[in-house]
């Protein structure tokens, strides 16, 4: 097929472009930069210049592919403070991919999320987020469209991925922790640190997206869940160890000011299950679980600054 791929120069499209190509597959990647024309052009894709303000590029190269992987999200500007915004851009390029693709049976597969879905407790696919107009239900909002389109000719399906899609290289939730942890001289966790986060490896999550677009039935949700739940105190443990720092807890009146813009996440307990994914794709993670991916030490190989 020929795929097109937004995000696709990004942390897990990186994994995704070759995951793909050596499936038999043809990327074309979104590039908002020379640098992301660049690396997608050396990965073997094909490159289309512009960003997801571009509706009608969005609309064009849509419309002359197989199907449709919608990776990227306005990240920058939702974690520093126009989270609203960012999910309203999303909104509106998927109901661009959506008007191009109706009719067709092509398939459509949205990167959405699962922080939050049902606090406390395990979440199936089976669960439905809460969508109550507040910014960051706004997302939640455009997965339920998104598999809504079934209803229209479009084998939609959603990947709700993990808090955090680990690996080397990773600029997220878990480096910002490292980050966190040297820069505060604490490896710090929430309360008693029981919070539990859902973790995959990048290169699991890849391969499941490969699958999504070849074969998930229409409406379908996916989990991008291969540790069902890892609690925060026995990540700030390892990051501790590898830092030489002390592990410790923050009170919750400290969150904003240790853990800045990832204090929310910290307050969550999250765990997900991928039993009905694993059986509808024969999806199976190989790689590393996450505090085995941290202890191999590239986390802490080069510092990154908290922000």
């Amino acid at each position: 097929m020929r795929i097109f791929v937004t995000g696709a120069s990004g942390w897990l499209g990186s994994a995704l472009v070759p995951e793909l190509i050596d499936a038999g597959h043809q990327v074309i990647g979104l590039a908002r930069s020379d640098s992301s024309a660049a690396a997608l052009t050396a990965a073997g894709a094909e490159v289309v210049r512009g960003t997801l303000d571009d509706l009608d590029v969005l609309g064009t190269a849509t419309a002359a592919a197989d199907g449709v992987i919608h990776l990227a999200f306005k990240h920058d500007i939702a974690f520093t403070g126009d989270y609203q915004g960012a999910a309203e851009a999303d909104r509106r390029a998927v109901d661009t991919f959506a008007d191009a693709l109706a009719g067709t049976d092509r398939p459509f597969v949205l990167a959405s999320g699962l922080v939050g879905l049902k606090s406390g407790q395990v979440s199936t696919e089976r669960d439905m987020p809460m969508v109550n107009g507040t910014p960051a239900s706004l997302r939640s909002a455009t997965a339920t469209a998104a598999r809504a389109l079934a209803s229209r000719g479009v084998r939609s399906s959603v990947v709700r991925l993990s808090p955090t899609c680990h690996g080397e290289g990773d600029n997220g939730f878990m480096a910002h922790l490292v980050a966190t942890a040297r820069a505060k001289g604490v490896s710090g966790y929430l309360g008693d640190g029981n919070q539990r986060w859902p973790a995959v490896h990048r290169l699991d999550a890849a391969r499941l997206f490969r699958l999504a677009v070849e074969k998930a039935p229409a409406g379908a949700v996916l989990h991008g869940v291969a540790e069902e739940g890892i609690a925060l105190r026995d990540i700030a443990e390892v990051i501790g160890r590898h830092l030489g720092v002390p592990t410790a807890s923050v009170a919750p009146e400290a969150a904003a000011e240790h853990f800045t813009w990832l204090s929310d996440f910290v307050a969550l307990d999250s765990p997900a299950s991928n039993a009905l994914t694993r059986e509808l794709l024969d999806w199976r993670p190989t790689h590393p679980g996450l505090l085995e991916d941290l202890d191999k030490g590239h986390y802490f190989r080069t510092p990154a600054t908290a922000s």
